[in-house]
């Protein structure tokens, strides 16, 4: 498993809801010859473009070959860092894959813009399903997943959950983000509220950290970032954008508030973009988010997720034991023993459960 799924679950029920619209209506035949149409031409644009590349290539009249880091994606073209504070918008080769923000290349200068010839080997890489439910590579090569939550909108067990094992299962490190603690003061019930929430993180072993992009107090966060490749995701409305102003004030990322009728964030960022942080390190800052969608995953890997399973997994009386109620359950022992919460064992029968139904 080499990718992380993410989705936003309003977003894709409206999707499916106007393919399924779609589904139903028979294109006339002039409406199938125009989309037919529109799709030959931008592949013969495509095309174009590749073969300019290759007969500059060809030619010699690139610069010779360097190593770079892609910092964004715009349209056809890519935005190519190869020092810092150089960029260039650069065209790929014909025999290229779809390259994101984060991967590593070989590239060479053009006039008036670069060519990438070959993309390094990836770490890893965070993805989510499009319209149509194929996976979509949106970042590569990252070390840490950021895992932004606030008081508002109101976090929830399962959703914290189903970013954790997502990313345990690519062996990146979540760190859990409280952002906008200043709305906590002079509310003991919320503050407490979400400590009830966050108890078990740190006895399984993940960080806490606590933020305010307008309090200040980003010392911690600041460290945390610091020569990591790090991204921030979580629902909308939770301040990533904020927090990225914050630590880059010159990003400039436009700010979305909450819907006043559904208490949701309003998505703000459309391209995944990287910014080198001044103490070191880089951000990408990826499409705003609201879920995990992890219905590629296996009931395996779910359970791999989940790092108390683990030493668990195997054990159990048998081979196939779904944890639900068979005698000599490993799972559900340790769950009766009180070493599995049951917050944590409702969200892993809800992730599962949403596996079934996809």
């Amino acid at each position: 498993m080499n990718a992380i799924s993410v989705a936003n679950c309003l977003d894709s029920a409206t999707h499916c809801a106007n393919n399924a619209r779609m589904s139903k209506r028979k294109l006339t035949r002039q409406q199938a010859w125009r989309i037919e149409k529109i799709q030959g031409e931008r592949a013969k644009r495509a095309d174009k473009r590749g073969a300019r590349a290759e007969e500059t290539l060809a030619t010699g009249e690139l610069g010779p070959e360097q190593h770079g880091l892609v910092t964004a994606h715009f349209g056809t073209q890519v935005e190519v860092e190869s020092a810092p504070g150089q960029r260039i918008r650069c065209h790929l080769r014909a025999n290229l894959e779809s390259l994101v923000t984060g991967d590593q290349v070989i590239w060479c200068e053009g006039d008036p813009t670069g060519v990438i010839v070959a993309q390094l080997e990836r770490n890893s890489v965070l993805s989510r399903p499009d319209p149509y439910g194929k996976l979509k590579p949106v970042a590569a090569n990252i070390d840490q997943i950021m895992v932004v939550i606030a008081p508002l909108p109101e976090p929830h067990a399962m959703l914290i959950d189903r970013y954790l094992v997502a990313a345990e299962t690519v062996n990146i490190e979540p760190v859990i983000v409280l952002n906008k603690t200043d709305l906590l003061a002079g509310n003991p019930a919320l503050q407490q509220q979400l400590d009830d929430l966050l108890a078990i993180y740190p006895t399984l072993g993940y960080r806490i950290l606590h933020t305010s992009s307008t309090e200040g107090g980003l010392e911690e966060l600041h460290e945390a970032l610091r020569e990591r490749t790090s991204v921030f995701v979580g629902q909308s409305g939770v301040g990533k954008s904020s927090l990225v102003n914050a630590l880059l004030p010159e990003a400039d990322l436009r700010v979305g508030g909450l819907s006043e009728s559904t208490s949701k964030g309003t998505h703000t960022t459309t391209t995944a973009q990287l910014f080198q942080l001044p103490s070191g390190g880089s951000l990408i800052d990826s499409p705003g988010i609201r879920e995990f969608g992890l219905w590629h995953m296996s009931r395996d890997q779910v359970e791999q997720g989940f790092r108390e399973f683990r030493p668990l997994l195997g054990h159990c009386k048998f081979r196939d034991c779904q944890h639900v109620h068979e005698p000599g359950c490993a799972i559900l022992g340790a769950l009766a023993s009180g070493e599995i919460s049951e917050r944590r064992m409702d969200s892993y029968r809800r992730i599962v459960a949403s596996l079934e139904e996809s």
